[in-house]
């Protein structure tokens, strides 16, 4: 062979190079976006599904969310839900199912007012609080799951667990956005 092939083969040798380190590169940020955007989300979604199937899903919610306005709640609607949930927590106590289902419904009416997805399921809702929230967001699928899991004598404490859980995610959803003073 001659120099010139040489070369010419050198030259697609480093292209190819070049084009698999970017490539890695450009997988390497987009994981380090995800995980930094979703938080303990992102570790269970790889978990439950495997890393390349939990990341697609994961950037597509990304991808949906950068689309919806979320805004925080006015000041009439926090003091309206924060008075509605002293009723529902004063109510625990006399129907602690009831009120940790009334709960669960104070939480999904807050986001959906303030602009997140409210039609395709608990795991899509889920999800899309994962992107703002993703410190309180197991909390609130522990307290779903608690309150889904209420049988025989250990019902009431789960219900107390679910009302706990919800109370997180409800403070951090409903509390005024920090001003930009």
């Amino acid at each position: 062979m001659d120099t010139w092939a040489w070369i010419v083969i050198a030259v697609v040798a480093a292209a190819i190079v070049v084009a698999v380190l970017a490539l890695w590169g450009r997988r390497t940020r987009r994981r380090s976006r995800l995980r930094d955007r979703f938080g303990p989300e992102y570790d269970r979604a790889v978990s439950d599904s495997g890393r390349k199937r939990a990341e697609r899903r994961l950037a597509e919610v990304d991808d949906e969310h950068a689309e919806l306005e979320i805004t925080p709640l006015s000041e009439s609607a926090r003091e309206r839900y924060i008075e509605e949930w002293r009723r529902v927590e004063a109510h625990f106590v006399d129907e602690p199912y009831e009120a940790a289902r009334s709960a669960e419904r104070i939480l999904q009416r807050a986001l959906g007012e303030r602009g997140y997805p409210t039609g395709r399921g608990a795991e899509h809702r889920t999800a899309h609080l994962a992107v703002d929230h993703p410190d309180v967001v197991e909390r609130y699928r522990h307290g779903q799951a608690m309150l889904d899991a209420v049988r025989g004598p250990e019902g009431t404490e789960n219900l107390r667990k679910a009302m706990l859980d919800f109370r997180a995610v409800f403070e951090e959803i409903v509390e005024p956005e920090p001003s930009l003073a």
